[in-house]
């Protein structure tokens, strides 16, 4: 039976793409099969790809392993199951099987789509590359893992570059940088393999975590990349901008990013946020009216870092416009911009706005939004504002991770004279175990 995944009724602009990219490839030509393999190949999208491969179903023209091949890579990215499976059967009927690389796109569609289903491929593949393993130590990964991810690189007969990289950012990407970068290590040391753009931009992300240690490390990898003359494209021109930005080397950071020949969103946003970070805030803002100039359109991420720029310096004004300019760029605010501006305004006494930010926010306010109010209305002495959210906050109070805000909530029941009300709360703080987290505070110190 025919593979029939189209429905031109449903879809009649499609099925006119459809109509013109095959109405001039005639089926009754020796070479049919190989021009509507090229459709295929040469298609913009997946949904494109699907059309002509359902097309030659329907008209009985030749499907071998390069149609098949074609169709499936161009749908593995859709994280479609439904479809994969619909397309695993059909590579089953067609005697597929055995191809590792029609097998090897299908895990890799797996992968991202159904890691069980990815398991169960590459337990029955009679046949296995190092991209298939690659592809299962990144899964493993991606699904928390860690132990099966090594496992696997371990009992890897061959390893290459790629199977090494894998594993560090396997590592890194869990957080554990210190395994990551022994690895790295090895990798050169042992193996003598010459590290790729993504290993190293891997190994760059992790220093930009590791403060003092991570700098160091980072310069290192930043000589060995000019020693080796490696070229500095934009994903490792951002990966040393990121690093040096965040360690508090600005010059350094704006030094590799005036080198690189090209740059993006990622580059400029890393400059800003790093200099925001480091009370840099004049130089923020410069960049960020600089990435505007340059016609570069800014993400939410760079919005964090002018809007986190405002509060350091208590920009109410600038951080106001910034937060509304956000729409003419198409962005919503996300929960870490409205808590930016949640803390803006707390900590410049306007706490009427604050709580209008709280009541319009387009996303439920977490409770680091409304301990950041309730820490304002306590500086500024203002029981009656915290008292308008304080039960609200108790409904999401966990004994184990709040503790902080317990006693921050008990001093506003004190600070508003409340003695019943503070007594209660503070024999639940007894009756619950809450103990304050050491070094966590919602209270900010005051210039006096």
């Amino acid at each position: 039976m025919p593979l029939v995944l189209y429905r031109p009724s449903k879809r009649p602009l499609v099925y006119e793409v459809v109509r013109l990219l095959t109405s001039t490839i005639s089926t009754s030509s020796s070479s049919a099969s190989a021009k509507w393999i090229s459709a295929i190949k040469n298609t913009s999208s997946p949904t494109k790809s699907m059309q002509i491969y359902t097309q030659m179903q329907r008209q009985s023209i030749p499907v071998d392993s390069f149609a098949v091949l074609y169709t499936l890579t161009s749908c593995t990215h859709l994280q479609n199951l439904p479809l994969l499976r619909h397309l695993h059967a059909h590579i089953s009927k067609l005697g597929f099987t055995s191809n590792v690389y029609i097998m090897s796109s299908l895990l890799h569609g797996y992968s991202n789509a159904c890691f069980d289903d990815a398991r169960v491929v590459f337990d029955e593949m009679p046949e296995r590359t190092i991209v298939t393993w690659n592809t299962m130590i990144t899964g493993f990964s991606r699904s928390g893992n860690l132990n099966k991810a090594r496992s696997l690189f371990d009992e890897m007969p061959i390893r290459n570059t790629a199977s090494w990289s894998a594993m560090i950012a396997s590592y890194i990407n869990s957080g554990h940088q210190k395994k990551g970068i022994t690895l790295f290590h090895k990798m050169l040391t042992h193996e003598k393999l010459k590290p790729d753009h993504f290993s190293l931009c891997t190994i760059l992300r992790a220093c930009g975590h590791m403060e003092t240690i991570g700098l160091i490390l980072g310069k290192s990898i930043h000589g060995f990349i000019i020693r080796h003359k490696y070229n500095l494209n934009v994903e490792l021109g951002t990966s040393l901008v990121n690093m040096y930005a965040k360690s508090g080397f600005l010059k350094v950071a704006s030094m590799v990013f005036n080198m690189m020949q090209y740059t993006n969103v990622v580059s400029w946003t890393s400059l800003i946020c790093g200099a925001a970070q480091h009370g840099y805030i004049k130089e923020a803002r410069t960049l960020f009216h600089e990435m505007q100039e340059s016609h570069i359109k800014p993400n939410e991420f760079t919005f964090t870092g002018i809007l986190s720029a405002c509060v350091h310096a208590g920009l109410v004004d600038e951080g106001r416009k910034y937060f509304k300019i956000m729409k003419d760029y198409g962005l919503k605010p996300k929960i870490h911009h409205y808590c930016c501006m949640v803390d803006l305004f707390g900590k410049a006494g306007e706490l009427e706005d604050a709580y209008e930010i709280i009541m319009k926010m387009e996303v439920d306010a977490n409770i680091n939004i409304l301990g950041s109010y309730l820490s304002s209305c306590k500086v500024q002495c203002n029981f009656k504002m915290a008292e308008r959210v304080i039960d609200r906050v108790m409904e999401m109070l966990n004994p184990e991770k709040d503790g902080g805000v317990y006693c921050l909530i008990a001093d506003l029941f004190a600070l508003g004279e409340k003695w019943d009300d503070e007594e209660r709360f503070r024999r639940l703080m007894v009756t619950q175990n809450v103990r304050k987290t050491r070094g966590v505070s919602f209270i900010r110190s005051v210039d006096k």
